[in-house]
């Protein structure tokens, strides 16, 4: 797994973890390379809304803004302080970086002035923090069985309700999340 590059993969959390910021996460990651790898959790709402946030960064919320009420993510346990927007469509953001063919993670706050004029991506999600690995640690923790890794799509990224892609991206992969056990064993 030395060559193994996770980059636009999903992660899943393995039913036993036992680190709660991870616990039945879904983590997309938007990037891995030989010093490590980011990822954004995508299946934890907190209770803040996007106009909400808008709103603490002192940027009008718009009436024909769509989706007001769509929550912000728990991206992971890093910078929680710090906005993340996972987003499909390229656009001309001052901080983009380009995940895959139309997917891009954007973390400044001209995105978000868009967004509240009702004029940002189609799709996007808002996350606060991310989750980080050091060099060879992801690989490391795939090996232990901590993680289950899957290929992301935009319906996870973007349609499923929240509560739902944890089990939905392991089935995606043939596997029913409530059946997993820990123990590694040999044939």
């Amino acid at each position: 797994m030395p060559n193994a590059n996770f980059t636009h993969q999903c992660l899943i959390a393995m039913p036993e973890m036992q680190d709660g910021r991870f616990a039945h996460t879904v983590t997309y990651i938007v990037r891995h390379d030989e010093d490590g790898a980011v990822g954004l959790v995508l299946n934890r709402p907190l209770e803040l809304t996007v106009s909400e946030l808008l709103t603490e960064v002192r940027l009008p919320v718009i009436a024909e803004f769509p989706r007001p009420e769509q929550p912000v993510l728990y991206g992971g346990p890093v910078s929680t302080e710090a906005g993340f927007v996972l987003h499909q469509d390229k656009g001309h953001w001052n901080s983009s970086m380009e995940v895959d063919d139309n997917l891009c993670v954007t973390s400044s706050r001209d995105i978000l002035d868009a967004i509240s004029h009702g004029k940002g991506p189609a799709r996007y999600q808002i996350m606060l923090g991310y989750a980080g690995w050091g060099a060879g640690q992801l690989e490391k923790e795939i090996a232990e069985n901590a993680w289950l890794v899957c290929p992301a799509d935009t319906g996870l990224l973007f349609e499923m309700p929240y509560d739902q892609r944890w089990e939905a991206a392991a089935r995606r992969i043939g596997v029913d999340v409530h059946l997993l056990s820990a123990q590694v064993g040999h044939a």
